[in-house]
């Protein structure tokens, strides 16, 4: 029983905690993440996926600027940039790498890019 309600304490205390670190101020704020991956159209298989960070205040205001990145295709780790999805990992076959270097600079040539990667699921290019 003792250790339900350490556990339970432990749970009211990390709440306290995150409630404290959504004040910027005196104003409240909440944290949004967007997770989204981009697609070839004619070969949808190929996938770069993208994050997006936000907060808003309690009018829905975005404070702060947005924090967007992709993430590796192998590993998952943070690429600030979409080329950097890439690196460390080759396709061994040839028409393939000429796709995805087609996405990533289909990505690239993308206007409205930090728009898109906060409000869609995906995106085919």
């Amino acid at each position: 029983m003792k250790n339900i309600e350490a556990s339970v304490s432990a749970v009211l205390t990390a709440e306290k905690k995150q409630t404290e670190e959504a004040k910027v101020g005196e104003d409240e704020y909440t944290e949004h993440r967007n997770e989204m991956y981009f697609f070839l159209t004619e070969h949808p298989e190929y996938r770069i996926s993208a994050v997006g960070r936000w907060l808003e205040n309690s009018k829905g205001e975005v404070i702060e600027d947005v924090d967007t990145y992709f993430l590796h295709i192998t590993n998952g780790s943070r690429c600030d940039g979409v080329g950097e999805c890439l690196d460390g990992w080759s396709e061994q076959n040839e028409e393939a790498e000429e796709k995805w270097e087609t996405l990533c600079m289909r990505i690239e040539e993308t206007d409205g890019l930090e728009q898109i990667i906060c409000d869609e699921e995906s995106f085919g290019l």
